[in-house]
Order: structure tokens, then sequence, then C-alpha cells
């Protein structure tokens, strides 16, 4: 077998590992969610070797994503470090097999704490298990090594359920971009939230403008221009009057209504959704993902249309634009 051949097989296994946990989702999933949101301390995670690794991942993913964590190893838990621990915690151990003797001899101080215990575990009968409150089931059928020994399917495994579970946490606390913005000053996103959107707009040639009175023709050309699915209508004053989408010129000829003829007053949305140019990115974020929209005008404080702004002059697709300007 070839060296791709070979990893190819590894990469189907491990893809199948995480797939096949899909299957065996059920209550307990939901009761581990729950448990998470109402308590009022942290969630305390814990493993060993390759588990501990994964735990420490899991832990930044949920820090990151509004979700208090810790990572807390087994032995120096049991030589101090268990102090750190309290009542109102959420505790969650991880073991592929359920029987490592670190985290199973710690588990009992966990719980005289007055913690819940939850078990991300391949091995539903395993002490671990059977001294948790919530049980988990990662098991994979086979490892990717091929001598079966070095954790591969199973951490992946593992990774893709703690991943699980902080997205779910995400939606659940309703965690927002500005949210995100606190938690992430000094990365690339975090940094675009933070801007003003008169850094991120398109302006000037850059913003599609039709006026009130122009055909549904020329909007159709000025959409088409600049290709980011919708043209501002525009007062003679420049003040915004409204927008037109692909969606309202789709919807259009769905109804079987001759685009030829029309002016842009009979298709285009009054009075859309704006922010100012001094709004925060993350402002505009938020308010793009309460009402399912990705073009947002931007005016100044007397309704003079000064920029559009795209979804993905914020999420960073290809390169940032600034003022029009990559």
């Amino acid at each position: 077998m070839s060296t791709i051949e070979q990893a190819v097989e590894v990469l189907k296994v491990e893809a199948e590992g995480i797939l096949n946990l899909v299957h065996r989702l059920d209550r307990h999933f939901d009761e581990m969610v729950d448990v998470i949101c109402s308590t009022t301390g942290r969630l305390i995670v814990s493993g060993i070797g390759k588990s501990g690794i994964v735990g420490r991942k899991i832990v930044a993913t949920l820090n990151s994503t509004g979700t208090r964590s810790l990572f807390l190893h087994p032995v120096e838990a049991m030589h101090g470090d268990l102090g750190m621990v309290s009542p109102d915690d959420v505790f969650l151990a991880l073991s592929n097999s359920g029987e490592t003797d670190e985290l199973n001899i710690l588990v009992p101080s966990i719980r005289r704490i007055g913690c819940r215990v939850i078990a991300f575990t391949g091995n539903l009968h395993s002490t671990l298990a059977r001294h948790s409150d919530i049980v988990i089931d990662v098991g994979v059928e086979k490892e990717a090594c091929p001598l079966g020994l070095a954790p591969t399917a199973s951490t992946t495994a593992l990774l893709a359920m703690g991943d699980a579970l902080a997205v779910v946490l995400i939606n659940k606390k309703e965690f927002k971009s500005s949210d995100f913005r606190r938690f992430h000053p000094g990365g690339n996103l975090g940094q675009r939230l933070s801007r003003q959107v008169q850094d991120l707009m398109l302006t000037e040639i850059q913003m599609p403008v039709v006026y009130v009175g122009n055909s549904i023709e020329t909007a159709v050309q000025e959409i088409n221009r600049l290709e980011i699915g919708a043209t501002l209508v525009l007062n003679p004053d420049r003040t915004l009057a409204g927008i037109v989408t692909d969606g309202d010129i789709r919807r259009r000829i769905a109804a079987q209504m001759p685009l030829a003829g029309g002016v842009v007053e009979d298709i285009m949305t009054p009075h859309p959704r704006v922010v100012t140019v001094d709004a925060l990115a993350c402002d505009a974020l938020n308010l793009m993902e309460k009402y399912q929209i990705t073009v947002l005008p931007i005016v100044d404080a007397h309704r003079v249309a000064r920029g559009v702004l795209h979804l993905h002059d914020i999420l960073g697709k290809g390169d940032v634009k600034y003022n029009g300007h990559s």
C-alpha cells in the first residue's frame, strides 16, 4: 500500500469514527447541555495523556465561546489543585477506556465536593461510566493506528464531541459576535469586529446606487456591476429611500410580473435596516444576524447614504476591504 493510500485509509477511519457518533446522541446529550447551562460555576475538564491534551483544547474552545472552563490534571488535583473546584462546578471526565486509574481515583473526591460528573468515554460499562451522572458515548470501532495502540480515531472522536458541545452551548447561551470580540481582542476577526463600519464599508464607485424613478433594468445592471446582491435606492438629495436585492427581483419574476417598464420603487424595500458610519462592525454583524440580511446600508445622522457593508467584508472572506480598496 502506498503512502497516499495509507493516509487515505487513516482519514477514512477517523471520519467514520466521528460519523458513527451521530446515531448515539440521545437525551443524555440534552441533559448534559442543560446541566452546564444551569450551573453558576465552571465546567472543570479532566483527562490524562492524549485525552488530557484533547481536554485542554476543549477548554480553550469553551472559554473563547462563553462557557467558563478550567482544565484540571488528575494527578495535580490529588496533590492540592483540587482546592480550585467548588460545589457549583460541573466535572467533565475524558477517558476512552473509562479505566484510567488517575482519573477514577479522583472522581469520588469530586463527588464529595458536590459536583455533577459527566463522562466522555468509549466504554459504557467502565468504572468511570458507573460513577458518573451523565455518560456520553464517544467510542470508535477501531483506531487508525495499524497496531491498534496509539490513540488516533478515539481522540479525534473525543475532540469532535467537545466541539459539538461547544457549538450547542453557543446557540443555547445566545453567544453573539460582540461577545466573541470581547474574548478575542487580539485575533483577526476580533480586530475587524472592533472597527467602525466606515473602515470596512464600500464607498463611492464601489457603492451600488440607483435613484428613485430609475428603471428596474437599471437596478439589475447596478447589482450585476458590483455583484454584492443588492443596490441602494437614493432620493435626489442622496438620502436613503430603500434597497433592491436579488430576492426582490426573484420575487417579481416568480409572481410573473414583467421587469421591463417598472421603476425601482415597485420592488424596493423602503426604510431598510441601517447603521451609521460610526457604528462598530460587531453591532452591524449582530443586526445582520438578527434580521438574516447580508447587505447593510450605511448612513450619516441625516440618513444620507455613505456606503454599504456586505457580510463578507466583516467576516473577511477574501481580502478585507477598507473603503473599497484591498
